[in-house]
């Protein structure tokens, strides 16, 4: 007779099962329904509403997988005391992975899901406009745009192009960023070209 606790460790296996499996069948189409995610998890639709009611619900959990992760690599990297530019790089170059698996977030932030997505992605987006302003007030990065709007500009700007499986995926998001923060080329290049 399986205990409780190996009960409740193999509901909590399947559900980050479905989870894996829905950001891979919503990166492929993320018009995909429960009953594509259940039959690609190997399990029945009821097991997926068992543990997401809702579309909503399991795009939801996924979003709050992303930003917990995205914000714990962002506090990491801002710790360092490095220079914004400097942070930024290592911010991207750790999130890349991370943004890649989430790309799918992108697509259904623009769609109905655009409002919950958005509201999860609160703490993050108020990270990045702290960071993007602590560069600009030491001069690294531009002002032609308030921290918040900027931030947002060459945040997405990574998704775009973890979306669009370019080679070199991750040194293309990073220096596309830079620029867009208003690092002068040559500068965005060697920062990136220093990184180990």
């Amino acid at each position: 007779m399986p205990t409780a606790s190996s009960r409740v460790r193999s509901m909590n296996e399947t559900r980050d099962r479905i989870l894996d499996v829905a950001l891979e069948v919503l990166g492929e189409n993320p018009d995909a329904g429960m009953g594509d995610i259940a039959s690609a998890a190997g399990v029945v639709r009821r097991t997926v509403y068992g543990h997401f009611p809702s579309r909503l619900d399991l795009v939801r959990t996924l979003t709050e997988r992303a930003v917990t992760e995205m914000t714990a690599v962002l506090t990491e990297v801002n710790a360092s005391g490095a220079e914004a530019d400097a942070t930024w790089v290592g911010f991207i170059a750790r999130l890349w992975p991370v943004a890649h698996r989430y790309r799918v977030l992108l697509a259904l932030r623009r769609g109905e899901y655009g409002d919950a997505i958005h509201g999860l992605l609160g703490p993050l987006d108020e990270l990045l406009a702290d960071l993007v302003n602590r560069g600009q007030d030491s001069g690294v990065f531009a002002r032609h745009l308030p921290p918040g709007v900027l931030s947002q500009v060459a945040y997405g700007a990574v998704f775009a192009i973890a979306d669009s499986d370019l080679p070199n995926g991750a040194r293309a998001a990073t220096i596309t960023t830079l620029l867009t923060l208003g690092v002068p080329e040559p500068r965005a290049i060697a920062l990136v070209d220093d990184r180990p």
